[in-house]
Parts: structure tokens; C-alpha cells; sequence
């Protein structure tokens, strides 16, 4: 056997000490062995040989905790493949430490250039768990994450865990990969190891933006004046903002210009109507008292529950900091002022943080975004480099010189100029409509000819406009033309009645105070708890200071109603803990196989005749009626949350689907899919709904390694933070896509048509006065680079205001695209173009395609 020296010198700059030699030879060998099998699949011997370098890795990581090493690095970026990449984008997966801004401009690949990178770290020796990754939305985190594991195998996951250098606590499988997720994800995970200590239970409810619209209402009928402005929607928006801006989550100072409720006075700019400023100064420490009393949190505080944490325990923010040691921050120029004091308290120390973000593309000022975190990087870090990505590998170059030169026009902004290797491309066709109807006609034509003579399927096309309220022509002309299309924003799958209803009872049967979810279904289906019961059960709980469900089980309380009434509440909270009971002993007959089945008990009470009673339907909530254009089906939205483990045991595939039937014998029990059937005229329509909480009960038993309480807990978890919905944004077949242009965002179609570019509607008429018409022009510039091969333009000499006809003006955003670029639909008079001419309009475009 060969005696390994003390030290092998294997090329300059990598030294392995004795300690560490037997585990090179071994994998030395093992390469060897692979790069033969493998020879002729250069794909897997690079994924091959990255899976050998992480186990590498972990071997020495396991030894160096014996002691210090000070030995140097043992990987370098070379030995992952980056042979793909463009020199920007090399520099930028390469440069791992300390601060750096890559500024990623439209169709740069930035995606591919943060999972690269992250990889690289982990080649380089960091420990997939120190390194953070957070995106804006869940579709984007688990792209990222599914990216990573592609590049990186052996991070998916590790029979072994590490020690946190903090707590020592052994770290769990997920803590030996990256971890990639939201701001909102990030913060759940924080706050449900320590959130005890801000005086919360650890199983607090997260409250979607409709439960908390929902207080919002409850508190505004108790205190509202007649004839007082009460939008609950502008409340809860100024009260988030606002909220974010100052960074605490409860005890907030007055809000400015609000120290005199009378007065109401607000900077406008900033929070807008005076009047809605001064109801959310009133409204606002009511809201986070129902928030507390239910033990549940909203969005925001989520972020600013962490900061809270942070300050008050810097044991929390140590061991946060001691865990992610390399965090990387996608579209940063969208965050807001407490997400980027999160990222700061997290970075302060070790400063390897890197965002990645395009000011360009900073469109989101109306909801809180700081585009000032991008722009004033060097006043934070002032070490930071700054890496320019401006190859774009989407857009024609005529599309990205027309968004060029739109941009340019802005104020404030680091310079960047995107290029293509795509060539030049066909001209943007500029049309003028005579009104909005004739513009719609004429675009759906010239789609469905697209279609038949190109074969350019639907599903390749796209209409971008300004606000929702601009789809209303399109569609009719889409439908009358018989062309599908998947109108984006159209009703949720999670918005539909019966999906609501349903996932209303899971978080009572997990968290009875919580008072949203029960006012919801209370009396749904029908058992007796009129609104006058439930009214006056509410303003017991606001006496007592306690929950809804606190104050139906006090026999005081109870003692005030009729025998009828008392006999329903006596009913449901008896419901409530025995169906609480089924799947607490759902749970212990997981934990021990030897437990009797749990007996399916029978209905009694308020419940007995349940199904014998006729109710009139309940009317959807504003907003929850049935959508133009069905949305996806239940299938698709539910598909992520389905188990894709295959390493079940046997006694796990038998409880696999536990909270299935645990749910299917509750819904039976009060007779709720027998209600849908009643409630709904058309019988299509009700096995619909049906089939919907099927699927969804179906889909709870998606994780089957948990205890079903836990499994419980991690759906309704993930379906709240998963709020955005941008699966459906995607996946509707081949169907012309409908988006504004403010969703859009992220998203690429090689053929897109912007319609009603009229002054009012983009730069939108607000926009002077509240000082945002640079991000009007951003909104333009991130519309146009979404098109990948062809774009159209348009605007109208006329549109309808308040049922009336009135001129319209071309946004002047118009005259900033170069004359060069821009090819008028009708060049021999450039004068309005009637619906009947419109048949001519798209031969400019059809030639150039031929």
C-alpha cells in the first residue's frame, strides 16, 4: 500500500495536508471510475463531477470542526463548467465575497448567473446552509432552488446534519442545502422557533390580505360616521405602507400630520387622501389588537416581527447571523424600508451580501418599494462592487434600442445599455385607432392570423395594457372572434367561495381564536348562528378582550342568548373541539400503528337535522363571483403541493392520507357538499366546486413525512405565503395572454402588443402631481422588453369617459422612441385607422414574417 506523504502539492495554490489525503485518493478513484462511465455524457460528468466536490466538502467541513485548519481554500470557481456564461455574468458567479451589486438589466439571465453563483460558493468549501438566498415570489424561489439542485445534486439533501456554531443544535436535512425563499418564508421560519418571546404562541395564523380586509370592515362598521370615507382596501394599504416605512409592528407614533384626528393632514405624495390617512391613524391600534387577541400576524408583520426580535434579542439575530453567512437578495431595487433593514441587521457583520436587482425595472413605488436601496448601495457598503449584466438574451436589438432610448430619459438611474446578439430584427409597428373598439378588433384579427397563416400559436401572444379596466374591449372582441385567452388577475382558485370556506375551518380546527376564519363559517352551512348572534357573540369577545370562540364557550355569555340561539352556540363549539379531537388523534395513531381507529362520530345538537334544512344560498363576497374566463383548474393549482417523495414506508403510505379522510368526515358531518349541490342552480357548476375541495382535501397530505397536525400547519403555512399565485400566471394552454403591465413583470411572449398608450393612461394622470413619472416611463420601458421577436404599439384619437366620447392625446412617451425604429401602420396618411380599415393594418408585420 502506498504511503501518502505529508503534504501533496496537487497544482499551485491547492495544499492537502496528510489528514486530508486519504479522502482525496479515495475520491480520485471514484472520479476516475466516473469519467469513464460517463465519457460520453459531458452533462452528467460535470453534474457527476460537482456532486464529488460537495461530498469533498462536507468531509473536510465534518474533519475541521476537531479544530482550526489554516489550511488554504481547496476549490476554485474553475472546476464548475462555466464555460456558458458571458464575462459579466463569469465575474459575477466568481466575485463571492463581500458586498456586490449585480445590476441585471431585462433578459440578462440573472437567474442563471444567482444559482451559478450559488453553486460556486458551495464549490468553493461554504456550507450550503450558510448560504441565504431570497426572492419576491415562491414560483421564483422554487425555480431557483430546483436550479441549484440540478447543478449541485448532493444539496438536496444529507442524512447528516451540522451543529449551528451558535446554539449547537444539530441542524436539520434542509439546513444542509441553500435556502431559498421569500422575504415572508424567511421570517416564518425565524419566528416560529423564537416567537414566544415577543409574548405570541408558536402556532400563530397568518392572516391573507382578504382576512385582514375582513378587520378592517368589522372595526370601520363600529366606528364609522355617516357620510365618513371608508375604503377598507385604501386603509389597509396606507396602514401597510406606513407601517413598513416606520419599521415597528405595534406602538407606532402618530402618523404624520395626524396628531389632531380633525385636521386629518398627510403629506399627499406620500400617503395620499387626507381623509383615508386620518381613519387608518384611527383604525390602526384597533387592527393590531384583533390581530393579537386571534394570534395571528399579517404580512408585514412578519418582517416587522423579525426586526422586533432582532432588537429585543440579540441572541436570535447572533444565531440568524451565525446560520447565513452569504446572502444574496433577488430584485432588490422592489424591497421596501423594513425588508431592507432585515437585510442590513442580517449583513451587517460579515458583509458577504449580494444583491442583484434593475433600477429600470423599479415599478412597485406605489405599494412601498425604496428604489433608493439599489440606487445609494455605496452609502450602505461602501466597499461594494458593482457588475453590470447587459447582454440580453430575450429581445431583438430594434426592442431593446427603442427601451434604450426610453429609459434614458429618466433622471436618477445607473446607466446601462442592453445589447442582443439576436440581430436586428423588424420594426415596432405604431398604430393610432380611432377608439378603443376598433383597436381591439383589429389586434384580434391580426392575432388569429398570426394563427392560421403563421402558425404562431396563441399561447405566443400577448396584450399589455396600462389598468384592469382596458381588458373589457379585448375581451369581447377575443370572444366574439372565438379566440381563447387567459386573462391574468381573473379570479384565484384559492379566491373561489367553497376553497375559502373550506380552508377557513382548517385554521379554526387549528386556531380556534382565530376570529376571521370562524366569523366566516359560523353559519356556514346554515346551524342556527344568525349575523345578529354572531354581532352580538363579537362585542362580548371586545368586552371580555378575549376571542369569538372564548366568548361562546362562557356560560355567561351563553346565558344571554334565547334557548334556541344558545342551543346552536352550545352546538358549534362542541363541533369545533371534537373535530379538534379527530385530528389530534389522527396524529397519535401515526405515532403508535397500535391505536384503535378513531370512531366517526355522530352529529347531534344544532347539527342533527343539518341536512334536512333548505337555506337560501349565501351570495358571494364583492369580488368572488364567477370569473370572465375560467381559471386554472384545481389540478394545476394544486399540483406543487402534492408529495413527490417516493421514500414512504409502509406504515406512512397508510397514513398518507390521514387529513383526507380526517377532512372528508367533518365536511359529511355538517352536510357542506350537499349544501354546495343546493346552493347552486347549475348542476355543472356545483360538482365543480366539488370536485375543488376534493382536490384541495386531497392535497393536504402532500408531505407525508410530517405528523398530520404538522402537515396540516405546513400546508395552510405555505398556501398563505404562496399568496401571489404566479403558477397562474402560466400553464393555460394555448391561449392568448391578457396582462397589465405591472404583472407582467418577469414574464416574455415573442409577440406583444401594447395597447391604449394615451396621455391619462401611461404616464397615468396622477403621476405628475405625486412625483412618480419616472416610474410611469419604468412601467413603459418594462413593458416593451417583454417582446422577444415582434412588437405592436398603440393608442386612440378617442376612448370613452364616464359613457361619453372624449379625445384622447398619444403619451408622450411616444415621441422618445427613435423615428429609426418605429414603422407606422399607415404611412401614406398617418391619420386615425377606422375598424374598417383594419383589415390592412398588420401587412407591414405580416410581410416581415413571410
Amino acid at each position: 500500500m502506498v504511503q501518502a506523504s505529508a503534504v501533496i502539492e496537487f497544482r499551485p495554490g491547492l495544499i492537502l495536508s496528510n489528514s486530508n489525503a486519504h479522502v482525496l485518493v479515495a475520491l480520485l478513484l471514484e472520479s476516475v471510475l466516473t469519467e469513464t462511465f460517463f465519457n460520453s455524457s459531458k452533462r452528467n460528468l460535470e453534474a457527476n463531477r460537482i456532486s464529488l466536490l460537495a461530498m469533498f466538502g462536507a468531509c473536510l467541513n465534518r474533519r475541521e470542526k476537531s479544530g482550526p485548519s489554516q489550511e488554504r481554500p481547496l476549490y476554485s470557481a474553475a472546476m464548475l463548467n462555466l464555460d456558458s456564461l458571458n464575462p459579466q455574468q463569469r465575474l459575477a458567479v466568481e466575485t463571492t465575497n463581500g458586498p456586490v451589486l449585480i445590476l441585471a438589466g431585462a433578459g440578462t439571465g440573472k437567474t442563471r448567473v444567482i444559482t451559478y453563483r450559488i453553486a460556486c460558493m458551495i464549490e468553493q468549501g461554504v456550507g450550503p446552509g450558510n448560504i441565504l438566498g431570497v426572492t419576491f415570489t415562491n414560483k421564483a424561489a422554487r425555480e431557483m432552488q430546483e436550479r441549484v439542485n440540478q447543478l449541485v445534486p448532493k444539496t438536496r439533501s444529507s442524512e447528516r446534519g451540522t451543529r449551528n456554531e451558535v446554539s449547537g443544535d444539530r441542524l436539520s436535512s434542509f439546513d444542509s442545502r441553500p435556502t431559498v425563499c421569500t422575504f415572508h418564508s424567511l421570517c416564518v421560519r425565524i419566528l416560529r422557533q423564537h416567537i414566544e418571546k415577543l409574548g405570541y404562541k408558536r402556532n400563530f395564523v397568518i392572516y391573507d390580505e382578504s382576512e385582514q380586509l375582513g378587520v378592517i370592515k368589522k372595526i370601520l362598521s363600529q366606528i364609522s360616521a355617516k357620510g365618513q370615507k371608508t375604503d377598507p382596501s385604501a386603509i389597509l394599504a396606507l396602514l401597510s405602507r406606513y407601517r413598513n416605512q416606520v419599521g415597528q409592528a405595534s406602538s407606532l407614533s402618530p402618523f404624520p400630520g395626524t396628531e389632531r384626528l380633525e385636521t386629518g393632514r398627510m403629506p399627499v405624495p406620500l400617503f395620499g387622501d387626507s381623509s383615508a390617512a386620518a381613519m387608518a391613524e384611527h383604525v390602526r391600534s384597533r387592527y393590531e389588537t384583533a390581530l393579537r387577541t386571534c394570534n395571528a400576524v399579517d404580512f408585514d408583520d412578519l418582517i416587522l416581527l423579525t426586526l422586533r426580535l432582532f432588537r429585543e434579542h440579540p441572541d436570535a439575530l447572533a444565531s440568524c447571523r451565525a446560520k447565513y453567512r452569504y446572502v444574496m437578495v433577488d430584485e432588490y431595487q422592489d424591497t421596501n424600508a423594513a425588508q431592507f433593514r432585515l437585510v442590513h441587521a442580517l449583513t451587517r457583520e460579515h458583509r458577504n451580501l449580494c444583491v442583484v436587482g434593475d433600477d429600470d425595472q423599479s415599478i412597485y413605488g406605489w405599494r412601498g418599494a425604496e428604489i433608493t436601496n439599489l440606487l445609494d448601495m455605496e452609502k450602505h457598503y461602501p466597499e461594494v462592487k458593482v457588475i453590470k449584466l447587459e447582454q440580453n438574451y430575450r429581445s431583438t436589438n430594434i426592442i431593446l434600442s427603442a427601451a434604450n432610448a426610453v429609459i434614458r430619459n429618466n433622471t436618477r438611474r445607473r446607466g446601462k445599455q442592453l445589447w442582443s446578439a439576436k440581430g436586428q430584427g423588424t420594426k415596432i409597428i405604431l398604430h393610432t385607432f380611432e377608439n378603443e373598439e376598433a383597436e381591439a378588433q383589429t389586434i384580434v384579427e391580426e392575432i388569429e392570423f398570426m394563427r392560421q397563416a403563421k402558425r404562431i400559436p396563441w399561447s405566443q401572444q400577448a396584450i399589455l395594457f396600462r389598468t384592469n379596466i382596458q381588458s373589457r374591449p379585448l375581451e369581447t372582441a377575443l370572444r366574439q372572434t372565438g379566440v381563447r385567452y387567459h386573462l391574468v388577475g381573473g379570479q384565484s382558485f384559492f379566491d373561489r367561495r367553497e376553497v375559502r370556506d373550506f380552508l377557513a375551518y382548517l385554521k379554526v380546527f387549528l386556531n380556534p381564536n382565530d376570529d376571521v376564519s370562524l366569523l366566516r363559517i359560523a353559519n356556514v352551512p346554515a346551524r342556527g348562528l344568525s349575523d345578529v348572534t354572531m354581532e352580538r357573540l363579537l362585542a362580548a369577545s371586545q368586552e371580555r378582550k378575549c376571542s369569538v370562540f372564548a366568548a361562546m364557550k362562557n356560560p355567561t355569555v351563553q346565558s344571554t342568548f334565547q334557548a334556541k340561539a344558545r342551543e346552536s352556540i352550545e352546538g358549534f363549539v362542541a363541533f369545533i373541539g371534537r373535530t379538534r379531537s379527530q385530528l389530534t388523534e389522527v396524529s397519535r395513531r401515526r405515532e403508535d400503528p397500535d391505536l384503535s381507529s378513531v370512531p366517526v362520530p355522530t352529529a347531534h345538537g344544532p347539527n342533527e337535522s343539518l341536512r334536512q334544512r333548505s337555506p337560501s344560498p349565501r351570495p358571494s363576497p364583492p369580488g368572488e363571483g364567477e370569473p370572465i374566463e375560467a381559471a386554472s383548474p384545481a389540478s394545476s393549482s394544486m399540483s406543487r403541493f402534492r408529495s413527490t417523495d417516493t421514500r414512504v414506508g409502509a406504515h406512512e403510505a397508510g397514513e398518507a392520507r390521514a387529513l383526507q379522510s380526517w377532512a372528508q368526515r367533518f365536511l359529511t358531518e355538517i352536510g357542506y357538499m350537499d349544501e354546495l349541490r343546493r346552493s347552486e342552480k347549475d348542476a355543472e357548476t356545483a360538482e365543480s366546486r366539488v370536485r375543488n375541495l376534493r382536490e384541495l382535501a386531497a392535497s393536504m397530505d402532500g408531505n407525508a413525512s410530517l405528523a398530520p397536525v404538522e402537515r396540516l400547519e405546513s400546508f395552510l403555512e405555505e398556501l398563505t405565503l404562496d399568496s401571489d399565485h404566479e403558477e397562474e400566471k402560466e400553464d393555460s394552454g394555448d391561449a392568448v395572454t391578457l396582462i397589465t403591465m405591472h404583472s407582467c413583470k418577469g414574464l416574455e411572449f415573442p409577440h406583444v402588443y401594447i395597447v391604449g398608450l394615451e396621455d391619462g393612461l401611461l404616464p397615468h394622470s396622477r403621476s405628475k402631481a405625486e412625483g412618480t413619472l419616472d416610474e410611469e416611463r419604468r412601467l413603459f420601458y418594462v413593458a416593451i422588453t417583454r417582446a422577444m421577436q415582434t412588437l405592436a404599439i398603440s393608442h386612440c384619437t378617442s376612448c370613452k369617459k364616464y359613457g361619453q366620447l372624449a379625445p384622447c392625446h398619444p403619451s408622450p412617451f411616444l415621441k422618445e422612441l427613435p423615428a429609426e425604429l418605429v414603422e407606422h401602420a399607415n404611412e401614406r396618411s398617418k391619420e386615425p385607422v377606422t375598424q374598417d380599415a383594419g383589415k390592412d393594418l398588420f401587412a407591414t408585420m405580416r410581410s416581415a414574417l413571410e
